[in-house]
């Protein structure tokens, strides 16, 4: 597991060393962050409050370097039609003209582009922004500025989109929490967070921090594109846009005190961007952390979703999902959406009418199951068997259409081509992978 800056040990300021400083904060833009920097972060800033920034995010090195984080992320063109590849074709007279408009207080950022991705129960699908490039570079620049001043006063609570942290983090938090005996949860869901956000609220929780005016219009200009999706365009008034780069810190900026005042209250949060579950001992303590939850979100100009927020007995059948896991009565296992989502990929991959070889289709088969394994690998041993099984049944009815059989594969095909036999073909098996590992128990 990670280790949590959060953690790290109270300093004399007097006594700290710059070794330290560096490597707890060795993920930062080091084109930004000089050690000055680095331990005004740790002792604190006049007045609490960062001045000077355009200047640093408009540095040359840093927007290259803000450049190449967008290039390996890749990604489509916006509005402009300019590809990341198109945009390195002129990167010195770019990156040039960005920092000159940054500088000059003349960058204004273009309109995003609105796509639909696929979202499984949804006709409508999940949408997403896509800026232009160019706004990626700024955006990318502007972050590693912004995301350090608010790292150094995230909650222990919030796990998402934050250096050195992930969900497996977040996992093990709640396995623990429920092996020590917090089973009351309170499932809570913020309703279409990203695009309900208050702007105001977002703005005053950045100004708390940030008085560079220049970099306080920036994020009010991203706040306030121009979105267009097919033929027509609008201003959105409240939101952030899923898909910008600065959407995840923004995100947590947002939440922040929310982690802060339920850990005054005293519950046990476990956040990730905006999925979170709070984990309580007794049925009283669950209720009145929701009802301290409800007061939270109406005073921040937010709102649960009625149908998905409720209290949970964990120990009781019926359990709760919380990040694409589900945890029922001293166990862990991947949850139904994830499951449908798993089947549903390995079913157009195992299709018995595409007429590749066996090794070609396990090969493919291999490729999803070893990442969805790779996530999944904290549930209990039992989730995997059942999934191995279904596999080779798929398998086992390709190769009976190859042999112009009809149907699925079947008791008699065991026979024919055994376990071991798919083991031989290189077939990866979620169950002899979960095998070697000890997923934590909370029973």
């Amino acid at each position: 597991m990670s280790k949590r800056r959060d953690e790290r040990p109270a300093l004399v300021p007097g006594a700290m060393q710059a070794g330290e400083i560096c490597a707890r904060w060795g993920w930062v833009e080091p084109s930004v962050w000089t050690d000055r920097m680095l331990m005004a972060l740790e002792t604190g800033v006049k007045g609490g409050k960062w001045y000077s920034l355009i200047d640093k995010m408009s540095r040359p090195k840093v927007l290259r370097a803000a450049y190449e984080r967008v290039r390996r992320n890749g990604g489509a063109a916006g509005v402009d039609h300019v590809s990341v590849e198109r945009f390195a074709d002129r990167l010195e007279e770019e990156l040039e003209r960005l920092g000159t408009e940054l500088r000059g207080g003349r960058y204004r950022p273009g309109k995003i582009r609105r796509v639909r991705i696929e979202k499984p129960g949804s006709q409508e699908g999940r949408p997403l922004g896509i800026p232009t490039v160019r706004d990626r570079v700024v955006q990318r620049a502007l972050q590693s500025v912004l995301e350090p001043i608010f790292e150094a006063e995230f909650a222990e609570s919030s796990y998402g989109f934050r250096p050195g942290l992930g969900c497996h983090d977040a996992l093990r938090k709640t396995i623990e929490l429920l092996d020590a005996g917090f089973t009351w949860v309170v499932d809570a869901d913020l309703e279409r967070f990203f695009d309900t956000l208050d702007h105001e609220v977002l703005m005053e929780r950045v100004r708390e921090r940030v008085a560079d005016g220049r970099v306080l219009a920036l994020l009010e200009s991203y706040l306030g594109q121009e979105v267009m999706e097919g033929m027509g365009s609008w201003t959105p008034e409240r939101g952030t846009p899923q898909g910008a780069v600065i959407s995840p810190l923004l995100s947590n900026v947002y939440l922040n005190p929310f982690d802060h005042h339920m850990a005054k209250c005293g519950y046990a949060l476990v956040r990730y961007a905006d999925d979170f579950v709070i984990l309580c001992r007794t049925r009283a303590e669950a209720e009145r952390a929701l009802a301290e939850v409800q007061r939270w979100v109406e005073r921040s100009k937010l709102s649960l979703h009625p149908e998905k927020t409720r209290l949970v007995d964990a120990t009781q059948r019926g359990g709760f999902d919380f990040l694409g896991y589900h945890f029922e009565r001293g166990y862990q296992s991947p949850s139904s959406k994830s499951l449908r989502r798993f089947k549903a990929t390995l079913r157009r991959k195992t299709k018995r009418t595409q007429g590749r070889s066996l090794r070609a289709v396990v090969e493919s088969v291999n490729q999803t199951a070893l990442g969805w394994w790779h996530y999944h690998r904290l549930s209990s041993r039992w989730a995997f068997k059942p999934l191995d099984q279904w596999i080779r049944m798929r398998l086992r009815s390709i190769l009976r259409k190859q042999q112009k059989k009809r149907g699925r594969g079947r008791g008699i095909d065991h026979r024919q081509w055994p376990n071991r036999f798919f083991l031989d073909q290189g077939l990866f098996s979620l169950d002899a992978a979960s095998a070697v590992v000890h997923p934590p128990s909370w029973r």
